[in-house]
């Protein structure tokens, strides 16, 4: 089956592609300085050749006439001997001359150069009028073309005179010259071939390194370099390229310790819910466990009460250590997860928790809430945003001094974002995020965490003196 058409560029171009930087180099400058050799000789060649054809054809018509000239007296005379001589002279004298005859009147040979006897068919090839200036033209013979070219002498009357002079020579000159433009041409290609091949290791040595460079990166080794060569596209590209690498191991490292980090937040999560449950149990024998034990024993004291006064204040009493008890688990309960996240959504959620804690620690929260309405979100997105804001507000409680807090809850155009910011006294937070105390960034790593399980984003925004902004987006959520 014959290939398409339309499908050999496609295979020569896979062919091309195929072999290797040098190769295609070493290729285009061969083909360039052979193409150019080429084109060059044979417009030499043509040009070389038009204008000695010429010259030639000219040399003919002035030997003509020339011999027409001199012949004139010596046939008026009938000297034969001295035409012959004049003819011989004639050829001799000039080396493209391969023939040279007179005829009379009648058109019969009166001399003539051949050692062989005179052609019979030449005497006719070519012809002259009596009042034309001279005849050229081209007779093929078994040594090549020959320009014939006859003159009348003296305007005819006296006969023609005839000259054959042979393109052999301009040939032989044609094909040295060609020659020489070959072997030129050859020796050009050879200067140009050894110049390839160093353009080629001058180009394809950083390209090798950047190659080289490159394996190293795919097997994870960041730290290859390349060496800018020169100001140019090559010195760019290695420029890219050690940009590249640096910005791969700075994100390597990043990821090294993130991994670190994850690894340090589990251990710390399983310590926490350990930590959670001691602090439960603790909290359940101590508190709630006190005041159900309180409870029973006011209700024997009820038992006991002398009087109907005495038994409605102790009553009152056991009201008061009831209701504090089930504050008590109500804020356990609370602090574990909020009921209202469950039931009424993270909106009516936040709104109770920021209550809560302008409450608990006398510090104003504000909440804004814009483009939500009564629209609920996906459960992971609420519980880890309201995580998020959490751990922001207990930030700003333990270490910020705050004396106001807002917190904005954005939806706009399929993005929800979330600012939490305080007018404390902020912190440089480059420096807690690289400090080699994994506990001090936990926390915020924490918050960082969770917004990067749900798609998010967390930027904190801080300087000392100028309070703490805490951006959060989700996209889509």
């Amino acid at each position: 089956m014959r290939p398409s058409a339309a499908s050999l560029p496609t295979r020569a171009w896979a062919l091309i592609s195929a072999v290797s930087l040098r190769t295609k180099i070493l290729g285009m400058v061969l083909a360039l300085v052979l193409l150019l050799g080429a084109g060059v000789t044979l417009q030499v060649r043509a040009t070389l050749t038009r204008t000695l054809m010429a010259q030639l054809q000219e040399e003919s018509v002035s030997l003509s006439r020339d011999l027409a000239a001199r012949s004139t007296d010596l046939l008026l005379i009938n000297d034969l001997y001295g035409i012959l001589q004049l003819l011989r002279e004639t050829q001799t004298n000039n080396p493209d001359v391969r023939y040279a005859f007179i005829l009379d009147r009648d058109g019969r040979v009166v001399a003539h150069t051949f050692d062989g006897g005179f052609p019979a068919d030449l005497a006719s090839a070519n012809s002259v009028a009596a009042d034309a200036h001279h005849h050229t033209t081209s007779i093929w013979t078994e040594e090549g073309v020959v320009w014939d070219t006859a003159v009348p002498i003296f305007e005819g009357k006296a006969g023609t005179a005839r000259i054959g002079v042979s393109e052999a020579r301009m040939r032989a000159t044609v094909a040295a010259i060609t020659t020489r433009l070959l072997l030129t041409t050859a020796l050009v290609s050879l200067v140009g071939i050894l110049t390839a091949i160093f353009l080629t290791w001058l180009l394809t040595r950083p390209v090798r390194q950047l190659v080289e460079a490159t394996e190293a990166v795919r097997h994870g080794d960041y730290s290859p370099r390349v060496r800018r060569w020169a100001d140019d596209e090559l010195g760019e590209l290695a420029d890219a390229f050690n940009v590249m690498t640096a910005d791969l191991a700075r994100a390597d490292a990043e990821r090294r310790e993130r991994e670190q980090m994850r690894a340090f937040y589990l251990r710390q999560i399983i310590t926490a819910q350990e930590e959670e449950r001691k602090r439960i149990a603790r909290e359940l024998h101590d508190e709630t466990g006190q005041a159900l034990a309180s409870v029973m024993v006011g209700l024997r004291n009820v038992e006991e009460a002398p009087s109907a006064g005495e038994l409605h204040a102790r009553l009152a009493d056991l009201r008061e250590v009831a209701s504090a008890t089930l504050e008590a688990v109500r804020r356990l309960a609370l602090e574990l997860r909020p009921s209202m996240l469950d039931d009424l959504g993270l909106v009516a959620a936040l709104r109770r928790y920021a209550a809560d804690y302008t409450a608990r620690f006398k510090i104003p929260v504000d909440v804004q809430i814009v483009g939500l309405g009564d629209q609920r979100l996906a459960p992971e997105v609420e519980t880890a945003l309201y995580r998020i804001i959490q751990e922001a507000l207990t930030n700003v409680a333990k270490y910020a001094r705050a004396t106001h807090v807002s917190v904005l809850l954005e939806c706009h155009e399929g993005q929800l974002n979330a600012i939490i910011e305080d007018d404390g006294c902020g912190f440089d937070a480059a420096q807690v995020l690289r400090s080699a105390a994994a506990e001090n960034r936990l926390g915020l790593y924490g918050m960082r965490e969770r917004a990067g399980l749900i798609g998010g984003a967390l930027t904190i925004e801080s300087q000392t003196g100028c309070g703490t902004t805490v951006y959060v987006r989700i996209p889509n959520p």
